[in-house]
């Protein structure tokens, strides 16, 4: 038997058929949507009168351009109150499992998959959104599909792909204070660039990996998409089996122990080849923080913006370009440069691990008067862990809002932009240009970086505001 990665045993057992020359016809265990990108899909089923072939194989919710205020009232933007309205409607037409506004399991497509026990490992998982390889950190093949797929994906439970190719990311050493799972991924685009992973689906393994949390392994799996991989997937251990026995319910599973051996065999055989293979050092990665308009435009945050960009093209034109659009110059430190707002939320630091760590900081503190903070929880399960934990009431005493589930500023589909030219400390994916609001400036960091920003009104060392105890918890 010849020997498999991860990712190839999960492939091979879901390929209905393999094109010659051309993609595999593969099966969707799990198939996720959301009011933007689903109601075309459901126009071209009407339109040709194809029902949707497994609904119960298809959750969905309403979150990228919901409100974050006020979501007892009507949507005041059209557009959003529309898409959501025929989220609802196709969903009751076609039988298909939706947690909309207000209800209490709403949020976040990338966070209430895995909170309610619908991302398992093994699965093969796809959304009409990039960020579906969140779902990878639990050994799953997860990826974002566009419309017409979404509509296939309904109408066929199965999706027309080419395989992909395969690298691994090896990451060993031990962690320094400070320093969380978005900073490993930001460094990791920063050594590859955000093109560096294109046509590879990309599993991470070592020491550093395996420390890490499912919060924090969710982290590193979202912004595999920013390096311009398909996906990005870790194998399952005893730390994914404890996350899931810890779940109140996983629905369509009724014998989790069995499942569980079985799901023990998810991993990439030792003899097992890849396309390409990568290592790095956890203990050289700090605090990161990006300078330019893409993930891969990223350094340490105590460091300078370098003089060439990734391909060391010295002052290429993008470079410079890039760089003026957020009023920055090679060669300047960004540390004490003032922000005026911070965002944390988003499917990548939305989850309630990543509001505990930007309290640490916070707590005992109060947020700079030029601070806008927009904190918005991933999801109402994670905004009542909030609440339960005395972390909103600890945000309000510093002077902090804590805003409803939602994309929110991630996208800024709905009212939370940030205005033209104004700095944010962004604890989501993207910093394109406009990412967050027309002439937007984006500096994508981790919550605690985000908390030393809120709490300073500039750009600041999370390290500088941790105590001797909160260095080692993290």
């Amino acid at each position: 038997m010849n020997s498999k990665t991860l990712f190839d045993k999960i492939w091979d057992s879901h390929v209905v058929k393999s094109i010659e020359d051309g993609p595999d016809v593969l099966y969707i265990d799990r198939h996720y949507i959301h009011e933007v990108t689903s109601p075309q899909a459901f126009n071209g089923l009407k339109e040709r009168s194809i029902p949707v072939f497994r609904p119960g194989k298809t959750l969905a919710t309403a979150d990228h351009n919901i409100p974050t205020r006020n979501q007892h009232l009507q949507i005041k933007d059209q557009l959003s109150r529309n898409q959501v309205e025929r989220l609802s409607e196709n969903c009751q037409k076609y039988g298909i499992e939706l947690f909309g506004l207000n209800d209490p399991k709403n949020g976040i497509v990338h966070v209430i998959g895995p909170e309610l026990g619908y991302t398992l490992p093994g699965m093969t998982i796809v959304c009409g959104d990039s960020h579906t390889s969140t779902h990878g950190a639990f050994g799953t093949i997860a990826f974002g599909i566009g419309t017409s797929e979404v509509e296939m994906v309904l109408a066929t439970q199965c999706i027309l792909q080419p395989k992909p190719k395969r690298m691994r990311i090896t990451l060993d050493g031990k962690l320094h204070k400070g320093v969380t799972s978005k900073d490993i991924i930001m460094f990791i685009i920063s050594r590859i660039s955000a093109s560096g992973a294109t046509g590879y689906f990309v599993e991470y393994c070592g020491s550093a990996i395996r420390s890490l949390s499912m919060e924090g392994r969710m982290t590193i799996c979202n912004m595999s998409i920013e390096m311009g991989a398909r996906g990005g997937l870790i194998a399952p251990d005893e730390t994914t089996f404890e996350y899931l026995k810890k779940l109140p319910s996983i629905p369509g599973i009724d014998d989790l122990e069995a499942s569980v051996n079985k799901w023990k065999n998810l991993h990439s055989d030792t003899d097992a080849v890849f396309d390409k293979e990568l290592k790095f050092d956890a203990a050289s990665i700090k605090p990161m923080i990006t300078y330019g308009t893409n993930p891969g435009m990223g350094m340490a945050i105590d460091d300078t913006i370098p003089l060439s960009d990734d391909n060391g093209n010295k002052a290429s034109s993008s470079f410079l370009k890039s760089l003026d659009y957020m009023g920055f110059k090679p060669g300047m430190k960004l540390l004490g440069h003032p922000i005026d707002y911070v965002f944390i939320g988003s499917c990548t630091n939305g989850r309630i691990e990543d509001f505990r760590a930007f309290a640490q900081i916070i707590k005992g503190r109060r947020k700079a008067e030029n601070v806008t903070a927009l904190i918005v929880p991933g999801s109402k399960k994670v905004e009542d862990q909030m609440v339960a934990e005395g972390l909103t009431e600890l945000y309000k005493n510093a002077g902090f809002e804590v805003r409803q589930p939602g994309c929110s500023s991630c996208l800024a589909m709905n009212e939370d932009k940030i205005p033209l030219g104004k700095y944010a400390v962004s604890t989501s994916n993207r910093n394109f240009e406009g990412r967050q609001g027309p002439g937007a400036r984006t500096l994508l960091a981790s919550p605690l970086s985000a908390a030393a920003a809120a709490i300073t009104g500039k750009i600041s060392d999370p390290r500088d505001f941790m105590t001797e105890e909160e260095k080692v918890k993290i």
